[in-house]
């Protein structure tokens, strides 16, 4: 004989795009944070994933990148060069905060000169004037 199993769980509806009813779990309160992933946070992991890819061959090389991402050879060079950066600035690139309003303090642009550096101090040193200078709290230990 088998068993008969209950599940409770609270819904809740919304309306989303269009006037569409969204079924949404849990409380109101409880659903998506708010903002927007900053694209710079977007384009780091991108080049994570994109190295991930070059490394494990499931992709030639930059060229075929380029292709399946209908993008050009350059843009998939300066993506992959946010990985020239310091390991502990592409961790506070990946955990910047969410945008809920305005524009991005940070952008791919104001980090090209940083990943260009070949030094890490003194990357450190850039990023943490970006930093001061976008309002942003610095690294640790800087």
């Amino acid at each position: 004989m088998r068993e008969q199993l209950t599940f409770t769980r609270t819904i809740h509806f919304a309306h989303g795009r269009r006037g569409r009813k969204e079924l949404r779990e849990g409380s109101p309160a409880s659903s998506a944070p708010r903002g927007t992933v900053p694209r710079v946070v977007r384009l780091m992991a991108l080049a994570i994933r994109l190295k991930q890819l070059l490394r494990e061959r499931l992709v030639a090389d930059q060229a075929e990148l380029a292709r399946v991402g209908h993008v050009t050879r350059a843009r998939v060079t300066q993506i992959l060069n946010l990985l020239n950066l310091a390991p502990d600035i592409q961790e506070a690139i990946l955990f910047l905060p969410r945008i809920e309003k305005g524009r991005a303090q940070v952008t791919e642009r104001d980090l090209r000169p940083i990943a260009a550096m070949p030094d890490w101090r003194a990357q450190r040193r850039m990023w943490s004037l970006l930093m001061a200078a976008s309002g942003h709290r610095q690294l640790a230990g800087e």
